[in-house]
């Protein structure tokens, strides 16, 4: 069959092809990409996140920077007026160690602040359920007046029976010296307590961060407000107290500050100090878990027995990995690829047929007669291409991929700038009338008078083994 026309081959301009909603294979049925969520934006615990879910800190954060400005404001003061004297005067190693404890405690801070305390996950709904079916199992059928006995389970570590207490908001049987914090509303592994000054619990991944920040800042206190009373002693034996306190005014406020301040941080410093070296957490010292007078034969079975070894377990020991994955991103249900003998990667037929109008942009221009003298395809548009090119049965279709055709191996891309994209309608293979024979495909061209070999247009060798969009193109090329 001749694909021909009726009347004299007539100029016709090319159309550009819209190529902007045109989408590869592998892409056709995820038109609406969505941005995969995190972990962190879901969290159930009452906790805030910054920098990407890096950063986690309970919800009331105020006291932490009333905390960093204490120490800022008491550091800058001490830096810009009492440092420069006591540098000339005495040894310029002041300022130096003084910015080595700032920098330290700053680092500590950060650090018990913006890290994951020790959080343990929430039970999933199966796991919560599973867990139910077996509390029920172990209490037995209940009766109307039945009350269910409290849910704890019992452990045995090194010879002393601990209770593992039942969270009914994270639906789990918390681990020893687990504890859940009712301000962040999360269980927290090895819990301390919810310090405010530092805005986060205090945990197992935290804890050893939140000693040294501290006992970095009694160091830091008494370092300041020792020798700011050497710099006021020294320069009111050389021109008098109130030309001193002219001088340097922020000296007396530093004074106030360290002084009120000195005993608080020593003295928590020292309380950690005993727990570290006891192996104990502030939660289990509060309530007396491990005191003589509740039973004889009660002990601490988490103590090594040695105080060295208990500092060396709680401040050198490896640091365990977070457990709530917050930076992890959401596992969502998406659409398994599969792979053709054609070695490529596409997805179910009916997304394929679903997307191929948008997929394949057709030209615009006068119907185009198929056969003697017959009428034109309904509905359907003409490729008035100004190339003379012609395909044999035997040779492999154009693929739709290609955005057209081209004079000297160009695209098709087309010489009329201010025309626009039309998209039309065009019949499936179904639907495209068989011809009797095979016969030879023609299209006239009014640019070029010659033959053109159509090797010139395309490479069949690359093209030969694409079948989904050797029919395309065949499609596109009968539509016309």
């Amino acid at each position: 069959m001749y694909l021909g026309l009726d009347e004299p081959v007539r100029e016709c301009q090319y159309n550009q092809i819209c190529t902007r909603n045109s989408l590869p294979l592998e892409t056709l049925g995820h038109k609406k990409k969505t941005t995969p969520r995190r972990k962190w934006q879901v969290f159930p615990g009452r906790n805030r996140f910054y920098c990407n879910g890096r950063v986690m800190m309970a919800r009331q954060t105020g006291v932490f920077y009333l905390t960093l400005v204490l120490i800022m404001v008491t550091s800058g003061l001490f830096f810009a007026f009492d440092c420069p004297f006591l540098a000339s005067n005495l040894t310029p190693a002041i300022p130096v160690i003084g910015g080595v404890l700032l920098f330290f405690v700053l680092g500590m801070l950060f650090r018990a602040s913006f890290s994951d305390p020790g959080v343990l996950p929430r039970a999933t709904p199966d796991e919560a359920a599973d867990l139910e079916r077996q509390i029920d199992a172990a209490n037995g059928p209940s009766g109307p007046g039945y009350r269910p006995p409290p849910r704890t389970r019992e452990v045995v570590i090194n010879g002393q029976t601990v209770k593992l207490k039942y969270c009914f908001t994270c639906k789990i049987f918390r681990p020893p010296r687990a504890s859940h914090c009712s301000l962040c509303d999360n269980c927290v592994e090895r819990f301390d307590h919810h310090c405010p000054w530092v805005g986060n619990c205090v945990g197992k991944r935290n804890y050893r961060f939140f000693y040294l920040f501290i006992l970095s800042l009694s160091f830091l206190t008494v370092f300041i407000f020792a020798f700011v009373i050497t710099h006021v002693i020294l320069r009111s034996n050389r021109t008098g107290f109130l030309s001193t306190l002219k001088d340097s005014p922020a000296s007396v406020l530093e004074v106030v500050v360290c002084f009120f301040s000195v005993w608080s941080i020593v003295g928590l410093s020292g309380f950690h100090t005993y727990l570290i070296s006891s192996n104990q957490t502030t939660n289990e010292d509060i309530k007396g878990l491990w005191l003589n007078k509740r039973a004889k034969d009660n002990y601490n079975p988490y103590s090594y027995g040695n105080i060295l070894t208990n500092c060396c377990a709680a401040l050198c020991g490896p640091l365990p990995p977070s457990l709530i994955d917050r930076r992890g991103f959401i596992q969502s249900v998406t659409p398994q690829p599969v792979s053709h003998s054609n070695g490529s990667s596409m997805y179910a037929s009916t997304q394929l047929h679903t997307h191929m109008a948008a997929a394949t942009p057709l030209l615009h221009s006068d119907p185009v007669m198929i056969g003697g003298g017959g009428p034109p395809f309904p509905g359907k548009s003409s490729l008035g291409v100004p190339c003379a090119a012609s395909l044999a049965p035997s040779q492999p279709s154009l693929p739709s991929s290609m955005p057209g055709l081209g004079c000297a191996g160009d695209m098709l891309s087309l010489r009329d700038p201010d025309t626009h994209c039309h998209h039309h309608h065009f019949p499936s293979p179904e639907e495209t009338p068989s011809p009797p024979g095979p016969m030879p495909l023609t299209l006239p061209c009014a640019a070029h008078r010659g033959h053109m070999n159509p090797a010139q247009l395309y490479d069949p060798a690359s093209q030969d083994s694409l079948h989904e969009d050797s029919v395309r193109g065949l499609v596109k090329l009968s539509s016309v």
